[in-house]
């Protein structure tokens, strides 16, 4: 099944496996299964120029067959990862990658290697009882999402292509067989450390992390080896986590499944499942139907971050180890490193809701001013991403362009003395009213990947075979800090019979 290219044609793709010079046990090699009827949906061609692929030829059908797992590419050992993971709060101890296969490494033009993986390829020894398959609603949800985070400029995994199967899967109703080709800078997990801690296995721990290093922090080599090198990667795992969590909130984002199999090691949103971006803010929204405890909520996302850094402090331990000193002495470093994640959240998170309020600077009251009007917004169930957006339109000494913001909220008075301190406050401020208004727009997107509108773009394609308000989508949320004219309708809130109250991760 090794692509044959033409002969003195350049390979399609060619690429890396380094993850197969670990130890064997790290994961499983599997081929993709192959479908009856490959047919590409979409491949993001400015991905592929990123990522120095041939988008022509990956539309091509030798191109199509490598997206659908048909073919592999040159040099490809494919394989399926082993981890755990903390779901809910319950360890499990082997979980691993059920129906995605890393097809192996490619270089960018920035020389950086991206893991290229087929996710929905078939059966690999860790599916359990699951097919190994995906259907085009979560696809397309997963395509939709990556891509929305990228345009918002948040670190994430990007959606290469989507490609229906020609097959069936049957989930709650029979749905079209899809694959998505997902990039990722890794798909190393918090819940990878914890698979080979759990099995008392510290050779696999030790190649385990010294490929995190090597291929993520190799500044960190520098480090002497033991204590110092594993709290430094503790440190630095801890502060893209806490960024990468405070950027979600800033744009109402909820992941959903923060399970330890769910975090990235190097600070990127991946596996997205059950996730959404808030209509009516409220800090206690849910998205995933079976959290019914809201463990998953907006408001709760830092601290289940710094839950989940704290089980990935625990598998670093035994690697500090290699030094004299005793457990209680290494537990209490880590500890401290821990603690960095809370200042490091609150400071990212405060600069960014000053930025969004258009204060270049904080001064005392600030945090309580932008809180109040996070409270207004829950209380009145005004649209987080709107409020925002018409919030950067308005004049810092003219009331007169208030009523599209005010008309968010069940009482529109309610907002009235906030504006009037708010514009208090811009008093203060250098900057004019136009350079402003500026910053406020580059903060606040005008477009987010809103649940009425995925789901209308999955019907659609699902129903009837039609992906074009799909592709309008995916355009739209490729630019979401601009007003796009003639295309405002996606960022219009729901319809009270078009709220989408839970969301799936397609198993």
């Amino acid at each position: 099944r090794r692509l044959v290219e033409m002969p003195g044609s350049a390979p399609l793709m060619s690429l890396h496996s380094a993850y197969t010079r670990l130890p064997e046990r790290l994961f499983a090699r599997v081929e993709p299964t192959p479908v009856s009827a490959p047919a590409l949906v979409r491949l993001n061609r400015p991905l592929a120029l990123q990522l120095g692929l041939d988008s022509d030829m990956l539309e091509s059908p030798a191109g199509v067959e490598v997206l659908s797992g048909n073919r592999l590419p040159e040099n490809s050992e494919p394989l399926a990862m082993a981890y755990a993971g903390h779901q809910f709060g319950n360890f499990v101890p082997s979980l691993g990658d059920g129906r995605a296969i890393l097809l192996g490494e490619v270089r960018d033009h920035s020389g950086i290697l991206r893991d290229l993986q087929l996710k929905g390829a078939g059966r690999t020894p860790f599916s359990r009882m699951g097919d190994g398959r995906a259907g085009l609603p979560s696809v397309m949800r997963e395509y939709l999402a990556s891509e929305a985070m990228a345009g918002l400029g948040i670190p994430s995994q990007r959606a290469l292509a989507l490609t229906t199967t020609g097959e069936p899967v049957y989930r709650e109703e029979v749905e079209p067989g899809a694959l998505l080709t997902r990039v990722a800078s890794s798909h190393v997990r918090f819940g990878t450390f914890q698979y080979f801690l759990y099995r008392g296995d510290p050779e696999a721990l030790r190649a385990l992390a010294d490929h995190v290093v090597e291929r993520h922090y190799p500044d960190l080599s520098e480090h002497p080896d033991g204590k110092a090198r594993w709290l430094a990667l503790l440190e630095r795992v801890t502060a893209r986590t806490a960024d990468l969590v405070a950027d979600w909130m800033l744009v109402g984002f909820i992941h959903g499944v923060m399970n330890t199999d769910n975090m990235s090691i190097v600070g990127e949103t991946i596996d997205f499942g059950p996730f959404g971006f808030m209509d009516s803010y409220h800090p206690e929204t849910v998205f995933s139907s079976i959290d019914q405890g809201g463990r998953y909520a907006f408001n709760q996302q830092p601290g289940i971050a710094g839950w989940n850094l704290a089980r990935f402090a625990e598998t670093l331990l035994p690697l500090m180890k290699e030094g004299e000193e005793g457990e209680d002495e290494l537990v209490e470093s880590a500890q401290q490193a821990l603690k960095a994640f809370g200042p490091r959240f609150s400071s990212r998170y405060q600069a960014g809701l000053l930025r969004k309020l258009g204060l270049e600077r904080a001064r005392e009251g600030d945090p309580e001013l932008a809180g109040e009007l996070l409270s207004l917004m829950a209380q009145q169930g005004a649209d987080y991403t709107l409020a925002f957006r018409r919030l950067s339109a308005l004049r810092a000494g003219d009331t007169g362009e208030d009523e599209p913001l005010r008309e968010l909220f069940a009482e529109p008075r309610a907002l009235d003395a906030w504006l009037e301190r708010w514009r208090a406050r811009l008093e203060e401020e250098s900057a004019g009213d136009a350079a402003r208004r500026r910053a406020m727009e580059a903060v606040n997107p005008a477009f987010v990947l809103r649940n009425h509108h995925a789901q209308r773009v999955i019907d659609a394609a699902v129903r009837d075979r039609d992906f074009a308000p799909f592709h309008e989508l995916v355009e739209v949320l490729g630019s979401p800090f601009e007003d796009q004219p003639g295309r405002e309708h996606w960022s219009r809130p729901p319809r009270p019979e078009e709220v989408v109250p839970y969301t799936t991760c397609g198993t």
